[in-house]
């Protein structure tokens, strides 16, 4: 029956023609969703073959170099220019990343070491010790920590943080470290190195460890931990043997995105790591440099050299690699562990 003041709307049944069938099946949708879900995988093609083609000279010029050297040198400007593979350059120019790379691993994993624990101690004791109403209060005082510029959080290391450490903390771990660990020992320095570097980044990420962690245990069925208590388990006892292997492969998951913000993270790292271009630390409290701080404090200087430019490009790509490949082991794990890549433990 037609209503009345109004035309008929017509059915989708009987539209005609392909636009009809298209609607009808749900084509275009079905399309969309696939052109989103390429989009991202053409972006992280596109960024790989921008930076493998901008890093051809560097790489043809740096060789295996690049990896094992500690040389980081821009040459001398005033010189006469050389020609190599067809891009001019300043004479006595070298580019070795083995301080960057080692520094950008040795401040992750100082972070890692630190975050991992204080993040799923934080979120168990959230969710499992704290009235719900405090445990709200405290979750969102968690998830405001992680929108915190990172350039605040560095302002704070290189001012507080850091000088706190030198001074009040760093002398005392020295005092008391044996002698044949020499790198914990040795001058304290003024707050700026890799120690100071690796806790600012655990700052960083303990938020983001501990609020995913948070919601996946949220998760977890009450049934098991009941019988689990039942059985006469303590809470220690039902934490490691029920609800953190419940949710193991997610807080994997949740580590590896700690982790990819500590890798990349460049503000921070490059106001509180130290001038230390070139050369790798001599303790743990020595300055020293990552990928990251590296291509912020001199990029500057490259605007004007290509060759500077390659180097910067390939020093980009080598911290791609060594993102994607923790990303990879992460997820090679997870599938060890759970038989799945998906972030959701596998139960009891």
């Amino acid at each position: 029956m037609q209503p009345s003041g109004g035309a008929a709307r017509p059915s989708p049944r009987r539209l005609g023609g392909p636009a009809g069938t298209w609607f009808k099946n749900g084509g275009v949708f079905r399309w969309l969703g696939r052109g989103g879900a390429v989009i991202p995988l053409l972006m992280l093609l596109f960024v790989l073959t921008l930076l493998v083609v901008k890093a051809i000279p560097a790489a043809r010029f740096s060789g295996l170099s690049f990896i094992t050297g500690t040389k980081w040198n821009f040459g001398s400007p005033y010189g006469a220019p050389q020609t190599s593979y067809g891009i001019l350059h300043n004479s006595g120019e070298s580019f070795g990343a083995l301080p960057e790379i080692l520094g950008t691993l040795a401040t992750s994993a100082i972070a890692l070491i630190v975050a991992i624990p204080v993040s799923i101690g934080a979120a168990l004791v959230i969710v499992e010790r704290l009235p719900r109403r405090l445990a709200n209060v405290m979750g969102l005082f968690l998830e405001l920590l992680a929108g915190v510029p990172s350039v605040i959080v560095g302002l704070w290391g290189a001012l507080t943080f850091g000088p706190l450490i030198a001074h009040d903390v760093a002398p005392i771990l020295a005092d008391h470290v044996p002698s044949w660990l020499g790198f914990l020992g040795g001058d304290t320095g003024n707050g700026q190195g890799l120690l100071t570097s690796g806790l600012v980044l655990a700052v960083m990420i303990i938020p983001i460890i501990a609020a995913t962690s948070r919601d996946l245990i949220r998760g977890v069925p009450i049934l098991p931990r009941e019988g689990a208590v039942a059985l006469g388990m303590s809470d220690f006892e039902c934490a490691t043997k029920v609800t953190l292997p419940w949710v193991g492969a997610g807080i994997i998951g949740a580590v590896v995105l700690g982790l990819g913000r500590a890798l990349g993270e460049t503000i921070a790292v490059a106001m509180v790591c130290g001038v230390a271009l070139g050369s790798l630390p001599t303790n743990l409290y020595g300055a020293m440099i990552t990928i990251a701080a590296n291509l912020v404090q001199n990029i500057d200087t490259a605007i004007l050299d290509k060759m500077d430019i390659s180097a910067f490009a390939l020093l980009a790509l080598v911290l791609m690699v060594i993102t994607l490949l923790a990303n990879v082991a992460a997820r090679l794990l997870v599938r060890r562990v759970t038989g799945t890549a998906l972030p959701v433990g596998r139960g009891l």
